[in-house]
């Protein structure tokens, strides 16, 4: 008996040990700095034909907040979705009474701190003891403090059929506490009648004659606007009308919370609504805009779509003007190899896909890693201005200022004017890093979609995107005939050479003005020291070439302490991001937040948002394009159109959170917003023209306006 009793003791002491994860009553917990998220059971085992509960718990860090149902002036209510077994079925969620957390100057309707949702979960008779029960739940929920991040967890739940259910009593409490604490029903009918032109009132004919701190959340979102006060009258509380009001049925629903006697209580209320109401909702005054709302991309995508996507983008990705110059590498590199055997121009092409592959599977690995998008890397000024000492020092190797000899030649003359190897595969890799400003067609959505699969997945993509890139090259290379069309070689391919130097000093031109957005004149000044030094290294290793190996050393010495301190002091000076100066004039675009959008659409005003960064060469070619355009202008003037501009040229994590709920891994991104409170986004192409722009401001505002290039 005695050890019977120990060895119960030692059961009981394993078990309380045991991670978790392992107790069939909870899930393994998803966690992020903002959230820890677990699906609990009441039962650790079912029975056939038992109902039963199980709860999404959402610990919030302070002053972090997830949504209700009508989450108010913003965010998104947290979803659901399950996967069953069949027979089983889940309950809509159970939830609790809101708070009204105020974001000046708008109101959310969410929780803070804990909060447990409940949902009721079905198992059919013909469940068979002996078997196992798996849930399986993917849960999206949005959480914001002076942010919002959208965030996702999966939860699974393995729970034994047993031929009586077994109860999980520490989990029971809490749900059937948080169950208890939900919104009890009314007991009373509320009215809700006009009051006005822009009021309402609601008549409270049960409440409590001592209620106090009394608040209506409504579940329908276009009935009042929710940051108004709702002061109360006469036992009915005034409610201000939405601008967009909308009552399509003959009662409403909502919750009512108030104090009563020191205690907080919530009651689930239904309310007429008068029909005076109905017809004036159902009057075309102001009939939103129609817009195009973006699908999830989990939910618009397939895999093998987004590998497609992917595959066609890489292809675009070779005509964009950022690739351009190392275009004309290339074509210097094949046309030096085109009277070669044929197994020789195949291997150049190979080892040029060789290099694409290796430098996009770095990439990808860093942007899944880091959960960054694509181009991230060119949101460190010091990497931006390593890139224009890069491209400064190709240019004039050559123009023909300096070559590089011995070990240094692969890197050097061997990238940019050699048809080696070396020079094929590191033409490779400074084309995908050349490339990476730049965003083509369908790279958007299979690069949103990418970010939000799990690491093998999203690896796919990417490589599909670098075959994709590297394909005309590779094709070419296995095309010897075409190869034979190129003159043969003589004097015009050293003109051609020392020509494709000035795109390369067009490239570091623009990279040192992207160091100067992000760092102000300390980055302007950065690039230029950096790539004086740069210049005065390698003349320093050349003047001594063929001289004793003493001064070699002493030059070669000399070299490495100038670009170290040099790259010190680069790092110190433009790693400060750079302070926003204010932009004059009545055209110029306003600061984008996502409360800013509100406030403008509250005041009926359409609102274009224009996500970009100054290291985006596809963004600054839409710009000049289509919103410089002066129809343009002319139409946002016409059609009321606020301008606001999200600039990601700097680390910024609000709009990095944006760009992933619209399912994009990286700038432009473009939004036209209605001219109507808490309308949606309709979301424009890539690429830009001005009748694109124009006619979505029309949409937006609800009319059409006559702009020059119209009448033509």
């Amino acid at each position: 008996m005695r050890g019977f009793r120990l060895l119960q003791r030692a059961t009981m002491a394993l078990a309380l040990l045991a991670p978790e994860p392992l107790l069939a009553a909870e899930s393994a917990a998803v966690t992020s700095p903002r959230v820890t998220a677990t699906l609990l059971s009441s039962r650790d085992a079912v029975a056939p034909g038992e109902r039963f509960q199980v709860a999404l718990t959402q610990k919030l860090a302070p002053g972090w907040h997830s949504y209700w149902q009508n989450p108010g002036d913003s965010g998104e209510a947290t979803r659901i979705e399950w996967t069953l077994p069949d027979g089983v079925s889940a309950g809509a969620i159970q939830w609790p009474a809101p708070k009204a957390i105020r974001v000046e100057p708008l109101v959310n309707f969410g929780f803070e701190d804990n909060v447990l949702l409940p949902v009721e979960i079905s198992v059919p008779a013909s469940a068979k003891p002996g078997e196992t029960l798996s849930l399986s739940a993917k849960a999206t929920w949005l959480v914001c403090e002076k942010i919002c991040i959208p965030e996702e967890g999966a939860f699974t739940l393995d729970l034994p059929i047993a031929a009586t259910g077994v109860v999980d009593a520490g989990v029971e409490t809490r749900i059937e506490q948080a169950r208890a604490a939900l919104p009890k029903p009314a007991g009373f009918t509320g009215k809700l009648t006009p009051k006005g032109e822009d009021k309402l009132t609601l008549t409270l004919p049960g409440l409590p004659a001592g209620a106090s701190d009394i608040r209506f959340f409504p579940i329908l979102d276009t009935l009042i606007e929710h940051a108004a006060e709702q002061p109360i009258e006469n036992g009915a509380l005034i409610l201000t009308r939405s601008t967009a009001f909308k009552v399509g049925t003959p009662a409403t629903e909502g919750v009512l919370t108030f104090e009563d006697g020191g205690n907080k209580r919530a009651l689930a209320l239904s309310a007429e609504v008068e029909p005076a109401l109905l017809q004036a909702a159902a009057a075309p005054a102001q009939a939103p805009a129609k817009v195009t709302l973006p699908p999830p991309p989990a939910e618009d995508l397939t895999i093998w779509l987004a590998l497609a996507f992917a595959f066609a983008g890489g292809l675009i990705l070779n005509l964009m003007p950022c690739v351009l110059p190392v275009l004309f590498i290339k074509a210097l590199g094949f046309a030096q190899v085109a009277q070669a055997s044929r197994n020789e121009v195949r291997q150049q092409g190979l080892l040029f896909l060789a290099g694409v592959l290796a430098t996009f599977l770095i990439l990808a690995s860093a942007v899944i890693a880091l959960g960054a998008g694509w181009g991230f890397q060119l949101q460190s000024p010091p990497l931006v201005i390593l890139l224009a000492v890069l491209m400064t020092l190709i240019g004039f190797n050559l123009i023909g200022a300096f070559e590089i000899g011995g070990r240094l030649q692969g890197v050097g003359d061997g990238l940019a004017s050699r048809s080696g190897p070396v020079g094929a595969f590191m033409t490779g890799v400074l084309a995908v890093v050349v490339a990476t400003p730049c965003t083509a067609p369908f790279m958007g959505a299979a690069m949103g979609y990418a970010l939000t699969q799990p690491p093998a997945a999203a690896l796919s993509i990417f490589m599909a995107l670098a075959l994709g890139f590297a394909a005309p090259v590779v094709a070419l290379s296995f095309a010897p005939g075409l190869l034979r069309l190129l003159p043969k070689p003589g004097r015009w391919m050293l003109v051609l050479k020392q020509a494709f130097a000035f795109p390369m000093f067009a490239t570091a031109i623009w990279l040192v003005w992207v160091a100067t957005m992000q760092a102000g004149a300390d980055g302007a000044l950065a690039a230029l020291i950096a790539i004086l030094a740069a210049g005065f290294a390698l003349w320093l290793i050349g003047v001594t070439r063929g001289s004793g190996r003493g001064l070699r050393t002493i030059a070669a010495a000399a070299a490495v302490l100038l670009v170290g301190a040099t790259s010190a002091f680069v790092i110190e000076s433009a790693t400060a991001p750079a302070q926003p100066t204010a932009q004059a004039g009545a055209e110029a675009p306003g600061v984008w937040s996502p409360t800013r959008v509100a406030e403008l659409q509250a005041q009926g005003k359409p609102v274009f948002v224009n996500f970009t960064a100054a290291w985006c060469i596809t963004c600054l070619a839409n710009d000049r394009v289509a919103l410089s355009r002066q129809d343009v202008k002319d139409a946002f003037a016409k059609l009321g159109v606020a301008y606001l501009k999200a600039d990601w040229t700097n680390r910024n994590a609000q709009i990095a959170a944006t760009l992933a709920e619209y399912g994009r891994a990286g700038v432009p991104l473009y939004l036209f917003y209605p001219g109507t409170k808490g309308a949606q986004a309709e979301v424009l192409p890539q690429l830009l023209t001005p009748e694109t722009v124009v006619s979505a401001a029309e949409r937006a505002a609800g009319r059409e306006v006559k702009t020059a290039s119209s009448q033509k």
